[in-house]
């Protein structure tokens, strides 16, 4: 018998179970891998956006193959405690790893308007580094106001409010190891 998994948060429906994300995770470690390979010597950093896409980078960091594989983390403001996105995110933490001549990908939770990613790639190009690409586990295609690039994709979802796997609301279900939408 299989049991049905159930958010633990009542006004809260699963959208994606631990399974489905370990599978797309695992499939995006493997893209990365292989788009890298021919780039051994050069070190390749998972740029984590704090705090939402934390989950996501550790389980995307340990599905990469690379001998020069570097994690760091920054943090982006652009909620607060909102829940709707801002048009003028702020940087919170910046990178302690020095970008120039590496190959970086920022890992992002969610990617919906567009802002946070584009200041941020803004940001990191003035950085010099070898390359730049975007890891976003989730992109909300329908509240995009800017157009930006997502080289690295978990999940299209519809337009609605998702809490768990690094996602909040108010700090509160980051700890959920699926994510599920607002009934």
């Amino acid at each position: 018998m299989v049991e049905r998994l159930e958010a633990e948060d009542p006004t809260f429906e699963i959208l994606f179970t631990p399974e489905d994300i370990k599978q797309r995770v695992e499939e995006l470690g493997y893209q990365i891998s292989e788009d890298y390979s021919g780039e051994k010597d050069t070190p390749l950093i998972l740029l984590g956006v704090l705090k939402g896409a934390t989950p996501f980078l550790v389980d995307l960091s340990r599905s990469v193959q690379h001998p020069n594989l570097l994690i760091d983390y920054i943090g982006v403001s652009s909620y607060g405690s909102e829940t709707t996105s801002s048009r003028e995110p702020q940087i919170t933490m910046d990178a302690r790893i020095p970008l120039k001549g590496k190959n970086v990908i920022i890992v992002e939770d969610i990617i919906d308007t567009g802002y946070s990613i584009d200041t941020l790639l803004d940001i990191l190009k003035a950085r010099k580094p070898n390359s730049l690409k975007v890891c976003a586990f989730l992109s909300k295609p329908s509240k995009r106001e800017i157009n930006v690039p997502i080289d690295y994709l978990g999940f299209e979802i519809e337009d609605k409010w998702v809490q768990g796997y690094g996602l909040d609301t108010n700090e509160k279900g980051r700890n959920w190891p699926y994510i599920a939408f607002k009934k």
